[in-house]
């Protein structure tokens, strides 16, 4: 294992910042700076960008810039401060990360190259690559229903050795065995993480998880749920956490997650727009509908920096 400065680990709630558009499809910068604060102000371990509710297939490299030099001047230099990295292969990969360890970024949470299917041996050297001339923390994602990329076990053990592959955040269902065979694997020497808007950060947790990745509009509510868990209060973790469970898996349909995401961060007051951009959906009336049901009876409060 390589040995990271200390900003760099990537542990605890670390969420992933949805990316603020105006009514026009422009980047909402603005609306950003109130985000990371929002995060912020939440009690956050960390914060990502440029992940799959960032809409980061949707982001010009322009924009990426942008965003990680805002998200690192309000979160300042002491935050862990992710980017997703989704090249579709090795030189495509390493531009992306060289740009985002440039803009500021501490670690990189990488897709594996998804539209031609690499072998294991071929992620191997990926992932070594991507390590190596980054020189920063590196996450695997393992991601298959996104990629159609899987990644058993043992490959995951053997790109846990590779200098500069720190973590993996385990989205494969069902998410808290594969957890705790990876943490039973890596004799607890490498972090594991839970995605998939922690639905089942509970579960992951009790498996040996060390942290969550989920989206960012109710971190708010999230973090003294964690923070229950850690001090052992497991009941009240359960019972905060079934509150919010309903908004939770709301916010995981496919193709409307970003607009779920966004429509909650625009009624708390966080950002002024819920616009997507092409392939994302917004809300249908009938979605709209449903999404008003379960905020009625897991009500989030406004928000004001």
């Amino acid at each position: 294992m390589s040995t990271l400065a200390p900003r760099a680990r990537v542990r605890g709630l670390i969420p992933i910042l949805a990316t603020p558009f105006d009514d026009a499809g422009a980047l909402d910068v603005p609306s950003l700076r109130r985000l990371v604060e929002f995060q912020l102000a939440a009690g956050v371990d960390g914060l990502a960008v440029f992940g799959m509710a960032s809409e980061g297939f949707a982001l010009t490299a322009a924009e990426r810039a942008t965003i990680l030099a805002e998200t690192r001047a309000i979160a300042g230099p002491d935050v862990p401060l992710v980017a997703g990295i989704n090249g579709t292969s090795t030189a495509t990969a390493v531009e992306l990360a060289l740009a985002a360890r440039d803009g500021g970024a501490d670690a990189l949470m990488v897709l594996p190259p998804y539209l031609a299917k690499p072998a294991g041996n071929q992620l191997v050297d990926f992932y070594g690559t991507l390590a190596e001339t980054s020189g920063l923390h590196v996450m695997v994602q393992d991601a298959p229903a996104t990629t159609g990329v899987t990644m058993p076990v043992p490959l995951i053990v053997q790109l846990s050795k590779l200098p500069g592959v720190e973590s993996v955040k385990v989205e494969t269902q069902p998410t808290a065995p594969k957890v705790g065979e990876v943490v039973t694997a890596t004799d607890g020497d490498f972090d594991v993480l839970g995605g998939q808007n922690a639905f089942f950060v509970l579960e992951e947790y009790a498996r040996g998880a060390v942290g969550t990745m989920p989206a960012c509009e109710f971190t708010d509510v999230l973090a003294p749920i964690l923070a229950d868990w850690r001090a052992g209060r497991q009941e009240a973790a359960h019972a905060g956490f079934n509150h919010l469970l309903p908004l939770v898996r709301f916010g995981l349909q496919p193709r409307l997650a970003w607009a779920v995401h966004k429509e909650v961060l625009v009624r708390r007051g966080i950002i002024d727009s819920a616009f997507v951009r092409d392939p994302a959906l917004p809300l249908d009336a009938g979605s709209r509908a449903a999404l008003d049901a379960i905020l009625a009876h897991t009500p989030l409060p406004a928000w004001r920096s």
